[in-house]
């Protein structure tokens, strides 16, 4: 385990998964600390699928793969490769036991950087083949509901980056989406989104495509902002388990989401896919503020 401090926040993250596993300021602790009552996990990162592929089975020129939700980066060990007083910086290397899962050489980097109230979060991927590489990548930090009473209903608000209304679309079956039926996102009067104990019990996941939002807060009970997450990924979801009454609730950029119910085509051609050349490099960074 690594950790950062710069004098207001201190992070702390491990080789496993190059997994964030903590957010503190001034003794208070602001990711969700993996109980396995609720889910064993912080902050995974989500390569090279985000999501379920239909029946955990995928397909390169006919060749069927099998591949579990949400990939295999965050369940295998990353190398520090470097560190700064600011930045942590973890690389996976393709290996045999990755290509006999998933037939593309890559490289994945994942850094953490400091500044002030904010933790950049970094991803680069990098086609060492010949061929192009295709993949998904996907965040899924789990923050810890200010004032957390499991006694109430109540548990905050979101507020985005927009108050129009906008549209959802929602699992349907084995992990899967329906594409096509769209549900609105309502605001209330302030334009923010109430949340409370059983918002995901029937929903499960809220996932807005298209690049509608910019920017999530969450906001205390008595809407005061907690802390905000501002990407440039097209896809984001928005996730508490269901039925659990949980007390963490998870703000997740995709570049990239599961199949659509049904899907049995290639790979390459699946919802959301990324292709990279041979010898190129994708960047992407998101931020979390801490108010």
């Amino acid at each position: 385990m690594e950790t950062l401090k710069n004098g207001i926040l201190e992070i702390s993250v491990k080789e496993h998964g190059a997994e964030l596993c903590s957010i503190r300021k001034g003794g208070t602790e602001y990711l969700w600390q993996a109980d396995p009552a609720f889910w064993a996990r912080h902050s995974p990162v989500l390569f090279p699928i985000v999501g379920s592929v239909w029946e955990g089975t995928f397909r390169v020129d006919g060749k069927e793969y099998k591949m579990g939700q949400h990939g295999f980066a965050r369940d295998m060990d990353f190398v520090l490769v470097s560190r700064t007083d600011d930045q942590l910086r973890y690389r996976l290397e393709s290996s045999e036991a990755t290509l006999a899962k998933y037939p593309w050489p890559f490289a994945l980097e994942i850094a953490y950087r400091l500044h002030d109230n904010k933790i950049d979060v970094i991803w680069e991927v990098t086609n060492p083949g010949e061929a192009e590489l295709p993949f998904q990548i996907g965040a899924h930090p789990a923050f810890l509901y200010p004032d957390y009473d499991p006694q109430t209903r109540e548990r905050g608000f979101f507020s985005f980056d927009r108050k129009d209304t906008m549209q959802c679309i929602r699992l349907v079956e084995k992990g899967c989406v329906d594409a096509q039926t769209l549900y609105p996102l309502e605001l209330d009067e302030k334009g923010m989104y109430p949340l409370a104990s059983d918002t995901f019990d029937v929903i499960d996941t809220l996932m807005l495509q298209d690049s509608q939002l910019r920017k999530v807060t969450l906001h205390r009970p008595d809407g005061t902002p907690w802390l905000s997450l501002t990407f440039d990924a097209p896809v984001v979801g928005l996730w508490s388990p269901p039925g659990k009454n949980a007390p963490f609730i998870c703000i997740e950029p995709w570049y990239g989401r599961c199949d659509r119910a049904g899907y049995q085509g290639e790979y390459r051609d699946k919802d959301w896919i990324n292709i990279l050349a041979p010898g190129e490099k994708f960047s992407s960074v998101y931020t979390i503020e801490i108010e």
